[in-house]
């Protein structure tokens, strides 16, 4: 394996340690994951400082002021407000929830999902600051809260129950953020199409004086004209360098 793929692979499993901890590591933690790769303080220091840019505390967790932008801040300032006005219930209190739950008891099942609210908002700032809103980080753990809590049926205890409930709700906003990351790179391949084809046209452009026709660009780019016309439509039709002879 070489440097580079070890290094992404060392990364990966760094962030998802810290995610496992509430989102953060200790310098110990990442100086042994990196350890293979004989890294020295100044390597350490660009790791550490990566790990931070996407909200992991080093040593201890980050406070809501270095990872939430302010729209992100005022939300959850009146969402939290919103639960305020909601019961603190005791460990034991839960717990009969819980059970309650298992045993399919709807009004018990209500009653978890009142409590476990709060636990959701705690759980949404580990996934933030990366490409999804917390305020859909927490929509979407909140329906992953009322799913889950419908099938514990099968939980041997409410221990084991609880920890089913916490890892539908880990597990919904994980697949929110790796939808946003793909969705992310699929609007990258998008843009750098469309502006290697651009930049392609206008250079013909400067050459010729003229636009080039679609016929033409793609014989210069070894494209089909498929492949041309395709990727003005993605632009939205704002390559003005290329004129197509078919419209």
């Amino acid at each position: 394996m070489n440097k580079e793929v070890l290094f992404a692979k060392k990364l990966e499993e760094v962030r998802r340690l810290a995610k496992e901890q509430g989102n953060c590591v200790s310098e110990e933690q990442v100086q042994e994951a990196f350890k293979e790769l004989d890294f020295g303080g100044e390597q350490l220091q660009m790791v550490y400082d990566y790990l931070v840019k996407h909200k992991v505390g080093i040593g201890k967790p980050l406070d809501e002021e270095d990872y939430l932008t302010d729209e992100e801040k005022n939300y959850l300032d009146n969402y939290l407000e919103s639960l305020n006005e909601l019961k603190e219930y005791t460990k034991g209190e839960r717990e009969a929830f819980i059970i309650g739950a298992m045993s399919k008891d709807e009004y018990m099942r209500g009653m978890l999902i009142e409590s476990f609210l709060k636990d959701v908002v705690d759980i949404a700032k580990i996934y933030t600051g990366q490409g999804v809103l917390l305020e859909d980080l927490i929509g979407e753990g909140n329906l992953a809260l009322t799913l889950g809590s419908s099938l514990l049926s099968s939980a041997e205890n409410a221990e084991e129950a609880e920890g089913m409930l916490i890892k539908t709700i880990m597990d919904r906003m994980e697949e929110l953020v790796a939808e946003q990351e793909s969705a992310d790179k699929t609007e990258k391949k998008i843009e750098d199409r469309v502006n290697k084809v651009n930049d392609k046209a206008k250079e013909l452009y400067d050459d010729l004086l003229r636009k080039i026709t679609v016929s033409e660009l793609a014989k210069e780019m070894g494209l089909t004209e498929t492949y041309i016309r395709e990727t003005v439509k993605m632009s939205g039709r704002k390559i003005e360098y290329i004129e197509d002879e078919n419209e």
